[in-house]
């Protein structure tokens, strides 16, 4: 998952004509390696390692019933009305459904950046003491330290290191990865045996209840991010033709990026053994191990780092901008929120949801597992973010009925059926997510529920309902307007 499209920007004043700038063309094969390079990630291979050869069957149902559905009906929205999902969901159900939207955008990242950054953490730590990516207080400090350094850069207006997230692909996802599945497969060719079963009978997780498949509920998560590219659809020589084979192109690049990663991992470190953290730097430290190339294990935790960071910052500055925009011309935030630095920065908002963060930065040291509480989480912030494809799904529906006409440069094919699929895709996958995984044992199922539930309703529905109750004609009219000095002070 990489940063979300914003808002189209407000108006602005009209300047001298120019000339025309041509329309920038893209071929199907290069929005395929873009939306790739969006969504393709080896954070998620631990939490699908676990499963060995079953991983297959659990990355593949996700990319039927949700990615596709997602890639599709995107593509025909952002192909008819520009701004992303917040214009979307107001023009096919309403302004305030739109603010959800666009709130739980941003909303779902106040979850995201502790997961990411435990991760992170967890690669710092097989650099300096492996025991540290097990250690809950670590992560903590790592999580506050790396997250406001983040702000700080982001406050400023540097664009310099967010850069690092246009390499991300290369150096932190598609190098590593192909470095781990070939070690993986020589590994495996000399004759050692797999720390997972191989055959045909686990090509289906076991079924021991409903816990044994909540897993995949991590894969919508690791899905999510294919609306943003769709607003290239337009940039298609014929995006009727090339969209759909650019998509299928897109799909096939995640599941083997997603895919072979995780089976390399489940090669090498048993299930009861892998961290959801750690997993990927604990089966490049066997590997290491194993081949008499220990000194590797260094380079290789510094390209997954430098990737996430670069991540990071992308997402610091991607959907808290967009919320300000749609904020400073509907009167959606009250003016401390909406007011910039002298950078032109949504500080406040950045320093705001900084503090909470650190908040539940503070879990990983109460909480002596730091998987679990990783995965929960995780696990929030999918949940939240589910309610973004609830409202898009819908939305795309009301449209293609009430406005029929307005113009396209995309139609998806089966619109209603692709829709029904997403809807029911995103209601399971809110519904098993409040069912604890097999992994998590003994652990009050309550306690989980309490923690998930509370964290979805809070975060992803009260806070956007309390904005929208209060919110004062004033919010509007004073941050419609162009930002003065001392708004920007």
């Amino acid at each position: 998952m990489s940063s979300i499209e914003t808002p189209a920007e407000l108006p602005r004043p009209r300047v001298a004509a120019a000339r025309p700038a041509a329309p920038t063309t893209l071929t199907w094969v290069t929005l395929a390696l873009m939306t790739t390079s969006s969504v393709a990630s080896l954070r998620a291979a631990p939490t699908m390692a676990v499963y060995g050869l079953a991983c297959v069957f659990l990355y593949l149902v996700p990319a039927i019933v949700f990615l596709l559905p997602t890639a599709l009906v995107s593509a025909e929205l952002a192909s008819g009305w520009s701004g992303g999902v917040y214009r979307w969901v107001a023009e096919g159900l309403s302004k305030p459904l739109g603010f959800l939207a666009v709130w739980c955008q941003f909303a779902m990242t106040i979850f995201y950046y502790p997961s990411l950054l435990a991760f992170v953490a967890s690669t710092i730590a097989y650099v300096i003491d492996p025991s540290l990516a097990s250690n809950g207080v670590y992560t903590a400090i790592v999580i506050m330290v790396l997250y406001w350094t983040g702000v700080w850069v982001s406050s400023r207006g540097t664009k310099a290191l967010a850069g690092l997230s246009s390499w991300g692909l290369i150096i932190g996802t598609l190098v590593p990865g192909t470095i781990l599945v070939v070690l993986g497969m020589v590994f495996l060719g000399q004759g050692n045996p797999s720390a997972a079963p191989m055959d045909g009978s686990h090509l289906l997780p076991q079924w021991t209840g409903l816990a044994s498949l909540v897993l995949i509920v991590n894969n919508f998560l690791s899905y999510s991010g294919m609306e943003m590219n769709a607003v290239h659809v337009s940039s298609l020589k014929d995006p009727a033709k090339e969209y759909p084979k650019s998509m299928f192109l897109a799909v096939g690049l995640v599941l083997l990026i997603f895919i072979l990663p995780a089976l390399a991992i489940s090669w090498v470190v048993p299930a009861d053994q892998l961290s959801l953290t750690a997993g990927v730097m604990q089966a490049f430290n066997a590997f290491f191990a194993y081949f008499g190339v220990g000194w590797m294990t260094p380079i290789a935790a510094v390209m997954l780092v430098s990737a996430s960071l670069g991540g990071m910052l992308t997402w610091l500055a991607g959907p808290s901008k967009g919320l300000l925009e749609i904020s400073r011309s509907e009167g959606y935030l009250p003016p401390f929120l909406q007011k910039l630095n002298k950078f032109g920065i949504q500080q406040n908002i950045l320093v705001t949801q900084g503090v909470v963060t650190s908040l539940i930065a503070l879990g990983y040291a109460l909480i002596p597992n730091v998987s679990s509480v990783y995965w929960i989480f995780s696990t929030i912030t999918t949940q939240v973010y589910l309610i973004v494809y609830l409202l898009m799904f819908a939305a795309a529906v009301r449209l293609r009925k009430t406005r029929p006409d307005h113009p396209r440069g995309y139609r998806a094919p089966a619109l209603g059926l692709l829709c029904s699929v997403g809807l029911l895709a995103s209601l399971a996958a809110l519904a098993i997510g409040f069912v604890p995984p097999s992994q998590f044992g003994g652990s009050s199922v309550w306690s989980y529920v309490l923690v998930v539930g509370g964290g979805l309703v809070v975060l992803g529905l009260l806070i956007p309902w309390l904005f929208l109750k209060f919110r004062k004609p004033d919010w509007r009219t004073a941050a419609a307007d162009a930002p003065s000095e001392g708004d920007r002070a």
